[in-house]
């Protein structure tokens, strides 16, 4: 009678010694235990959390950031009120402080009630009102992009820059005096640079 065999190897007759693959086969096992494939998926999950809480957290941030700008637009009945997100978006892509867009909008245009009356759109006296847009949000990002230095035309004007010298370079000094400073101090009533406190519930979860 032949050999019982297990996937081609003998066990021997009459259940005699088990082979030495057969035992390798068997402690192999022993040392993979099923926690060993658990532990890995909660890694996994851990970092998924993680993940989507640092996503939830940035989020939060760019509403109250939103927020901010709204409330300011708001207060003095401003057309631009609605806009604070997707200027906090476009910021945030070009690498800008959060508040620039909507201080310029401002000092521009007291938050569009006196946009270019001969461009469509422009609130930012954008091009010296030479330019216009199809709706605001497409005029936010166009600034935003130039002012962020990502546009071959005025990179060597904005790219790199403090908000100080991007103001200095979207209206010099020689032409418009303390413009820089008046959009500066509109920036810093609209809210602080760094809006979420040290003790916010926001920021104590991070």
């Amino acid at each position: 009678m032949p050999a019982l065999t297990i996937s081609g190897l003998p066990l021997g007759s009459a259940f005699g010694p088990i082979s030495q693959s057969v035992v390798g086969i068997a402690e192999n096992i022993k040392e993979t235990p099923p926690a060993l494939s658990l532990q890995k998926q909660n890694i996994g999950v851990f970092g998924f959390s993680a993940a989507n809480k640092a996503l939830d957290q940035k989020l939060q941030a760019e509403k109250i950031k939103a927020d901010a700008i709204n409330a300011y637009f708001k207060k003095y009945d401003m057309p631009l009120y609605g806009m604070g997100m997707k200027m906090v978006l476009e910021a945030e892509k070009n690498e800008l402080d959060w508040r620039l867009l909507a201080a310029i909008a401002v000092r521009e245009s007291t938050g569009g009630k006196f946009a270019c009356k001969t461009a469509g759109f422009n609130s930012f006296g954008w091009a010296s009102c030479r330019i216009g847009f199809s709706s605001n949000e497409e005029a936010i990002e166009t600034v935003a992009f130039h002012l962020g230095g990502n546009h071959p035309k005025t990179e060597k004007y904005y790219d790199n820059k403090t908000t100080m010298q991007i103001l200095r370079a979207y209206n010099p000094p020689s032409i418009m005096p303390r413009y820089a400073e008046q959009v500066i101090s509109i920036m810093n009533a609209i809210g602080k640079s760094e809006l979420i406190s040290e003790n916010s519930p926001l920021a104590m979860a991070q």
